[in-house]
């Protein structure tokens, strides 16, 4: 079997396929992950992968998952979409996929990729910054030099990403009186040079506040660009005014028809006070159902038993959503409690190798694996879930084993991974063979 995909493989495989500008690749880059001739492909173009490996069903005994079925298929793709599932057919002249098992793409659901020191030297934390108004006044120092090479640096983030089978990310972006609006312009142009292998959408973020240093007025200015969601940064501890901060931003989402996505830090009362707030908002305004989340969340970690339920009912009756790191030592999540009530909790790696955390590896299947191993989801079927978290709710088999993804019409947005079904995919954090955006085939 191929040996896995390298770093400088990688970046010599993404460069190849942006100068390309998506048309048909011939060699065996990014060190041949599908062994075929041909190893990108634009999304305007069709192709055929064969001895492809997808989960058909669960074994049973006494009435318990003890194991995933599977398969090998012939799958066509064209047009950026999935156009026939076939019984395997390991003659015909195809991308061979080596009997790998194919999953649903990654998505990181909250990422900051317009800050990284990711393509710098190692920088460790400074123990000086501990509070966030600390880390807003290192950031007013900083950003200004990390401007200068920000476009860039994303780009090599995007491509780590990218090689742990991530093609789409929401990326929150810096909205404050330092950079201006450069760090959103910086971020799109890095944006518009991988568009043939990644998509994101983007959150407005003022994370120097919005009234603790004047950013309500370039929040107004950002929401009438191209950004998808209306930014907030812990309202009573930052700007000192639950009410003043979250009608801010409930009022520029209303007027320019944007979703919501908040940081709250802020685990203790005002915490609670934040999110009952914006679920009252929210129900006064239904047009922001299932459009509207908060990130973090940590008050929700703190909460007696009773409380919790009662706002995890909230939270589901008003479509909100958790944007969860799933962190873990002193603050982990309820995310078991947050399924029980028809919560929808999303994941993402937030900060890599940057000045708020050096941690992070780009892969959000390590984050279905640390779900798993936070919340004893030990069992074929309960690991099998798991991978949810990593594709936003898509698996490949629903919860009696029928098969579901894929099939003709679903977007080719796919990996490729060493491994024999979901659970083991889960567990293991099995390594990723190739990625496929939109028809593509970015490696």
């Amino acid at each position: 079997m191929a040996s896995s995909i390298s770093r400088k493989d990688f970046l010599k495989s993404s460069s190849i396929l942006l100068a390309a500008g998506g048309s048909l690749l011939t060699g065996n880059a990014a060190g041949a992950t599908s062994g075929a001739t041909n190893t990108a492909t634009g999304a305007g173009k069709s192709f055929t992968l064969k001895n492809v490996r997808l989960e058909t069903g669960f074994q049973y005994e006494e009435g318990e998952v003890t194991g995933t079925t599977t398969d090998l298929f012939t799958i066509e793709v064209s047009n950026g979409k999935i156009k026939s599932v076939l019984p395997n057919q390991p003659g015909v002249k195809a991308i061979d996929a080596k009997g790998w098992l194919l999953l649903p793409a990654f998505r990181d659901m909250h990422i900051h990729l317009d800050k990284t020191f990711y393509g710098l030297p190692w920088k460790a934390h400074l123990k000086k910054n501990k509070s966030v108004k600390d880390m807003i006044a290192f950031e007013q120092q900083v950003i200004p030099e990390l401007l200068k090479t920000s476009a860039a640096r994303t780009g090599q983030l995007i491509e780590l990403l990218q090689s742990k089978g991530t093609s789409f990310a929401r990326s929150h972006v810096n909205i404050e009186p330092t950079s201006g609006l450069n760090s959103l312009k910086h971020l799109e142009k890095a944006l518009k040079n991988k568009k043939d292998g990644f998509s994101a959408e983007l959150v407005a973020f003022p994370q120097h506040g919005i009234f603790y240093t004047p950013s309500a007025e370039l929040m107004k200015e950002a929401a009438k660009m191209d950004i998808d969601y209306i930014g907030g940064l812990d309202p009573y501890s930052i700007d000192g005014s639950i009410e003043k901060h979250m009608d801010f931003v409930v009022q520029l989402a209303l007027d320019h028809n944007k979703g919501i996505d908040i940081h709250l830090h802020e685990a203790g009362e005002s915490g609670i006070k934040t999110i009952e707030y914006l679920i009252g908002k929210v129900n006064e305004n239904p047009v922001l159902k299932g459009k509207t989340y908060i990130s973090h969340s940590f008050a929700l970690a703190k909460m007696d038993n009773n409380k919790l339920q009662e706002v995890a009912e909230k939270l589901g009756n008003a479509r909100i959503g958790i944007m969860t790191t799933i962190p873990f030592g002193s603050t982990i999540m309820p995310i078991p409690t947050l399924y029980k009530y028809g919560v929808d909790v999303q994941a993402g790696n937030d900060c890599i190798i940057d000045h708020w955390s050096t941690f992070g590896s780009g892969s959000i299947l390590q984050k279905a694996n640390l779900m798993a191993q936070l919340y004893g989801y030990r069992t074929e079927f309960d690991l099998s879930r798991c991978l949810k978290i990593a594709t936003h709710n898509i698996l490949p088999l629903d919860d009696k084993g029928g098969r579901q993804w894929p099939k003709a019409d679903d977007a080719a947005d796919m990996v490729l991974v060493d491994a024999s079904c979901s659970a083991e995919a889960v567990s293991r954090i099995s390594p990723v063979k190739s990625l496929i955006h939109q028809g593509n085939i970015v490696f």
